[in-house]
């Protein structure tokens, strides 16, 4: 687990489950610096990329890996809470593209 006090580069792959198949296709990939864990960082990477897609059909997930050999994975049936939004601090260390999505 990452401190707040404490900067970290994490890096973050978001993969699509291709089901013919049965391999996971790199769509996207980014990394950052920062103190947020990276869980939350991976779900609001995830939110972010299926936001305003057409996605029906289709399964992402997104692996984010920390540079102590820390990694996790989200998938998208971790995103069903009704009440989570992405916190401000954690959408700061996103890509504009993906920062711009969960507005």
């Amino acid at each position: 687990m990452l401190r707040d006090d404490v900067a970290a580069c994490v890096r973050w792959e978001i993969l699509m489950h291709e089901q013919f198949s049965g391999v996971w296709i790199c769509k996207g990939f980014g990394r950052a610096t920062t103190g947020a864990d990276p869980a939350v960082l991976g779900r609001a990477v995830l939110d972010a990329y299926v936001a305003g897609r057409d996605s029906r059909g289709e399964t992402f997930r997104v692996v984010v890996r920390t540079d102590n050999g820390y990694h996790v994975v989200i998938a998208a049936d971790q995103l069903t809470d009704p009440g989570w939004e992405a916190d401000p601090a954690v959408c700061k260390a996103l890509p504009a593209y993906l920062r711009n999505a969960l507005d």
